[in-house]
């Protein structure tokens, strides 16, 4: 039962923050290992920090009919050329700091080839189908309380550091650095987001803004005006408390302030804590891992429930085996706002997508392609689909169909 009225908070980081540069890097192998070869397989980890760049992790990449050896040298190539990707990542984000430098960084790769007993498990032959890539419990989420169906709180966290970071680029906001983090507190009544209580921005800055000293109000009022329209009409009032860097100053950060590691951030990627996290993280895997994958199905199958007016929320649950192609479960949980039986969903969604198998996932959403980069920073979610692909599982294609349920 919806509580009469409650107060709830979700954060975000930005594509400066050192865990958020990982995940970019770690998504820049996967994007140029699917350029080369769709079928591709990685699970790249990164490490940042003071200076430094270091990959590992296992791959695979092959063309059919090349023998082993082919493969083997195709998979090296491959590897060969990641340097300067991973460079241009780096200084696509803004890191030209003493510190952190996308030119001056040092730069390991230890990544390696993927298991043998792994492969066996997940590869398709003639005897069965392609497994998951690992066991594991994976959740998706919507809710109508904002136009991306997500939770407020979430979308509007996003949004501040992605407004900041766009006029950072182009050099608007030239005084602020790349590392920064948000949160919104905000009351809901009903279930429904009525007052942002509190804004929570803590940005890397020069050490002057406009030749005089940058202080915690300063910068305030630096980034201030240019978040506003980030909030719905109303949502901000002369209540609502303003908190910007509250230790004082934030001049040193990213890698060199705090070493950032590949998935780290799992919840600023899916929904804020407003829904369950299975726990595993999305970037530096391929789309054979159902991390990622199943993660965006029970997604794209919970958007359009809430979109086809189905219910206001919409939960849902799919868990695997590794090596197993047919999911363990599919569960269902429309919080008592449903206008159809979540049951009858929990037969239906899944046909929907060829049965819920890895493969029918990776072909129904086209996941086999370099889309993952541009998703490290602001969410997986709530984002617009890209006509290239990216953000697939954004797409609320399924609602004419599902409206017949009610």
């Amino acid at each position: 039962m919806i509580r009469p009225s409650y107060v709830f908070t979700s954060e975000s980081v930005s594509e400066g923050h050192p865990d958020k540069v990982a995940d970019r890097i770690s998504d820049t192998v996967v994007d140029a290992f699917l350029s080369k070869d769709p079928e591709a397989r990685v699970a790249c980890e990164t490490l940042v920090t003071t200076n430094r760049v270091v990959l590992a992790g296992e791959v695979r990449a092959g063309q059919k009919g090349n023998s082993a050896a082919q493969n083997k040298a195709f998979t090296k190539e491959i590897l060969s050329s990641l340097e300067p990707k991973v460079r241009a990542a780096v200084k696509d984000i803004g890191y030209e700091q003493k510190g952190f430098h996308w030119n001056k960084a040092k730069f390991a790769n230890y990544l390696h080839g993927q298991s043998a007993h792994i492969a066996q498990g997940v590869d398709a032959s003639e005897k069965k189908d392609e497994g998951a890539g690992d066991q594991g419990i994976m959740f998706g989420y919507a809710t109508n309380e904002t136009p991306q169906l997500m939770p407020a709180t979430l979308q509007w966290s996003h949004d501040i550091l992605s407004v900041l970071a766009k006029k950072r680029h182009s050099g608007e906001l030239s005084h602020l650095q790349p590392d920064a983090k948000s949160q919104v507190t905000v009351l809901y009544e009903n279930g429904k987001p009525v007052r942002v209580l509190t804004v929570l921005v803590s940005h890397q800055h020069d050490k002057r803004i406009d030749g005089k000293m940058a202080t915690s109000k300063r910068v305030l009022d630096y980034i201030k005006p240019h978040i506003l329209d980030v909030f719905p009409e109303g949502m901000i009032t002369k209540k609502t408390q303003w908190i910007c860097n509250p230790t004082g100053r934030f001049e040193i950060g990213g890698p060199d302030g705090d070493a950032g590691v590949t998935g780290r951030k799992i919840i600023v990627d899916t929904y804020g804590g407003a829904a369950p996290h299975g726990g595993g993280a999305f970037s530096g895997k391929d789309p054979t891992k159902v991390d990622r994958s199943a993660a965006y199905i029970c997604r794209y199958l919970a958007k359009n429930v809430v979109a086809a007016g189905l219910a206001d929320k919409c939960t849902i649950q799919i868990a695997y085996a590794i090596g197993l192609a047919k999911p363990l479960s599919f569960y269902v949980d429309l919080h008592d706002t449903g206008r159809v039986d979540a049951a009858l969903l929990e037969k239906v969604l899944p046909e929907l997508v060829g049965g819920c198998t890895p493969q029918a996932i990776r072909e129904t959403l086209g996941l086999n392609k370099p889309i993952y980069a541009r998703a490290a920073a602001y969410g997986h979610f709530g984002r617009t689909p890209d006509n290239d692909g990216g953000f697939s599982w954004e797409r609320t294609n399924l609602t004419s169909e599902l409206k017949g349920l009610a």
